[in-house]
Order: C-alpha cells, then sequence, then structure tokens
C-alpha cells in the first residue's frame, strides 16, 4: 500500500505529519516534553486512537538517537527507583484505553501535566534550590519518585505524553542539562519498547501503521541532529524555561483540543 493514501492522507498533511517527526528528534535531543505539540498533530491528522500507535515507534528511534548522544550523563539510581512505578502506571493506562474515549484521555492527560507543572513552579519556589539527583534515596524522594513514576507510566500509555510528566519529575530533583537528557532517554527508550507489546495487543500497531513509520521515521534523525547542536547553546535557565514552557502548552493543547 501506498504510504500517502494511508488513511487517505493528502500530501499537505503529510507534511504537517513530517514536521511532527522531525520535531519528535529534535524534542529527543534537546527540549524533552516539546513532542506534546507532534501528539497534537498526529491526533489531528489520523484517527485520536490510530495515532498513537503510529507516534510509539517514531518515538523509540528519537530514544535510540537520544542514548546514543547522552547515554554517558544517565544517572541510574533514578531510573532504578522509577520503573515499578511506572510499569504499574502503564497498566493502569492500559485498562483505562480499554473503556476511555478520546476525550476522556485528552482532559485527563492535559490536567495532570498542568497540575504537575503547578507543583514543580511551586515547590521550586518554596524551596529555592533542589535537591541534588540522589535525593531518589531519601524517604520523600522515594515517594516522589513513586508518584510521578505512576503518573508518567500512564500519560506514556494512554497519549505517548509521558514526556512532560517526567521533565517535571527531572526539574524537581534538581537536574542539570545532561543529567536530565542522558536519564531520560534510557528511561523512555525503555518504557516505550516495553510498551509495544500493549499497544499490539489494543489494536493501535499493525502493518498499515508501521508501514506509515517506515516513510516518516527519516525525519525524525534531522530533527535529533539539529536538537543536538542547539542544545549546546542553550544555558541552563533557558533550558528549564523552555522545558516548563513545552509542558504547559502541551497540556493546555489536550484540554482544548
Amino acid at each position: 500500500m501506498n504510504t500517502m493514501t494511508l488513511w487517505h492522507i493528502a500530501t499537505w498533511e503529510f507534511a504537517a505529519l513530517a514536521a511532527a517527526a522531525l520535531l519528535v528528534g529534535f524534542s529527543k535531543t534537546a527540549v524533552s516534553g516539546a513532542n506534546t505539540v507532534s501528539l497534537a498533530i498526529f491526533a489531528a491528522v489520523l484517527p485520536a486512537r490510530a495515532s498513537t500507535g503510529v507516534l510509539l515507534p517514531l518515538l523509540i528511534v528519537g530514544d535510540v538517537l537520544a542514548v546514543l548522544t547522552y547515554r554517558r550523563h544517565a544517572h541510574w539510581p533514578t531510573l532504578w527507583r522509577l520503573f515499578p512505578a511506572v510499569a504499574a502506571g502503564v497498566v493502569l493506562g492500559t485498562l483505562f484505553l480499554v473503556w476511555a474515549d478520546d476525550g476522556a484521555v485528552r482532559t485527563s492527560i492535559g490536567a495532570i501535566l498542568l497540575l504537575m507543572t503547578g507543583v514543580t513552579l511551586w515547590r521550586r519556589r518554596a524551596a529555592g534550590q533542589d535537591e541534588e539527583p540522589d535525593s531518589v534515596v531519601t524517604r520523600t524522594g522515594r515517594v516522589k519518585a513513586r508518584s510521578y513514576g505512576v503518573l508518567g507510566g500512564f500519560t506514556t500509555m494512554v497519549a505517548n505524553a509521558g514526556g512532560p510528566v517526567m521533565s517535571m519529575y527531572l526539574l524537581s530533583a534538581g537536574f542539570r542539562k545532561l543529567g536530565f537528557l542522558g536519564t531520560s532517554a534510557f528511561f523512555f527508550l525503555i518504557v516505550n519498547v516495553s510498551k509495544v507489546p500493549f499497544s499490539v495487543g489494543l489494536g493501535l500497531i499493525d502493518g498499515r501503521s508501521l508501514l506509515l513509520d517506515a516513510a516518516l521515521a527519516a525525519f525524525v534523525v534531522p530533527g535529533a541532529f539539529i536538537g543536538k547542536w542547539a542544545v549546546n547553546r542553550i544555558d541552563q535557565l533557558l533550558f528549564e524555561r523552555l522545558v516548563i514552557g513545552a509542558t504547559v502548552v502541551g497540556g493546555v493543547q489536550l484540554l482544548l483540543h
């Protein structure tokens, strides 16, 4: 089947999906959370549920590129703390998808993103200086990791929107730019790969979606290289503001879409 005729996609619609794929690559190596814009574009061009199945393999391509770029900067104690809670969130998200319609999914995710942004901003202002990443070994750090982990697993399963939730967690834990990117790269590669069987079981990934992915994956790669170039030119404060801004935009888009 011709990739340009999948779901009766017009040329301009394919161009929009290609631009969204480029942004996926950029978000993975520069401003995590920015791919919520990609999520909105995919949901606008393709059927909402089908769009999540098309987007997932593209996210995995971006994750691989991010791991290759920032693998030396990952903070594994944080990752090990998060994974059990994320697994629980993925299971909850799968159950939610069984009965929830598109409107309920978007509203729930958008509200969670905006709530997490508000909590993070409040904590950063109240504390002045957040904990270092090794704060995950404290009781408070463990509770925070589990809470964000469940929310991250839930949001990434139901709408591929876990990036902003985990961005808020990593910022609140005091990660610097490269540690942030390295830790999130491994986190999402492992989580997104683990989601594939669930997505196949729900019928979100099939031969048609993979054919479209094959055409769009080529656009993820240049986006990742642009992101790698850009991140070296962004200072820490601007980086944090861009991440928070992308999260707010994504949350509002989901609520209003």
